[in-house]
């Protein structure tokens, strides 16, 4: 028998911590999952991180998460994938010797999270998949994100290279430099001043005329 659990993204949305190199780094190591950088969902998409405790029970049976048939990822005890998904509805299925389902409303721009957990069953055990709020995954001890050759083959899970851009600080673009402003044009000599005319030599005055 199918279980289907809904989630409004609404009540789901996180609080992402900033993202560092170290943060990339160390997402291929185990790390309390109180310390796990998750980056912000690309512009116009949601996403959801699926996550698995670590611990005995169950642990031999991989919680393998499936969307229309099409596998996105395994999830081994102690493991985590973040998947990127378009808004709306999305249905997700695990499947041992028994299925569970699990219906979730995507939103643009927000995360929300989800557990797997592999419980006791006849044979193999039986899967619990759910939504959870982020203060229960960053409650897990010990999580190392899923290893590149357990995801699916197509696109969904975001791989340790992918995960690492995603984390990687946004570059700034430098600042135009500005063009230096043209030099000023050197002023021009005055031209010389036109010589003043030389003045007409005096008249010597007429002789007076003799006395009579």
């Amino acid at each position: 028998m199918k279980f289907h659990k809904a989630l409004f993204a609404a009540a789901m949305a996180s609080t992402m911590i900033v993202a560092t190199p170290a943060h990339a780094a160390a997402a291929s190591e185990k790390q309390d999952a109180a310390t796990i950088a998750i980056p912000a969902p690309p512009a116009g998409k949601g996403q959801i991180v699926f996550f698995r405790k670590g611990g005995i029970s169950g642990s031999a049976v991989a919680c393998s998460v499936f969307e229309k048939g099409q596998k996105i990822s395994s999830l081994g005890g102690g493991r985590y994938f973040i998947m990127v998904a378009d808004p709306g509805k999305h249905e997700f299925s695990v499947k041992t010797e028994a299925t569970d389902a699990l219906a979730l409303e995507v939103e643009s721009d927000e995360t929300q999270f989800a557990v797997c957990k592999i419980k006791m069953g006849i044979m193999v055990g039986r899967p619990d998949i759910r939504p959870v709020p982020e203060q229960e995954f960053r409650a897990a001890k010990s999580l190392k994100l899923v290893d590149a050759e357990d995801m699916g083959p197509g696109p969904g899970a975001l791989r340790p290279e992918e995960l690492a851009a995603a984390l990687a600080p946004q570059a700034v673009p430098a600042a135009p430099v500005a063009a230096p402003a043209p030099e000023a044009a050197p002023a021009s000599e005055p031209a010389p001043a036109a010589p003043a005319p030389e003045a007409a030599p005096a008249s010597e005055p007429a002789p007076a005329a003799p006395a009579q």
